[in-house]
């Protein structure tokens, strides 16, 4: 019985792989505060130029 449950659940875990795999989110990347807070910076500076 345990051999045949050990086999099965790699065999699950491999399937859970392959198919999380194929469904990659679309969620957007996490930008952290500082990384935000740099690009403004440098967004402002471009206006900035511009402007000017």
């Amino acid at each position: 019985m345990n051999r045949k449950k050990k086999i099965n659940n790699t065999l699950k875990k491999k399937q859970k792989k392959a198919n999380a795999k194929l469904h990659t989110s679309n969620k957007p990347r996490y930008i952290s505060k500082a990384e935000r807070e740099k690009l403004a910076l440098e967004q402002q500076e471009a206006d900035d130029a511009e402007t000017s």
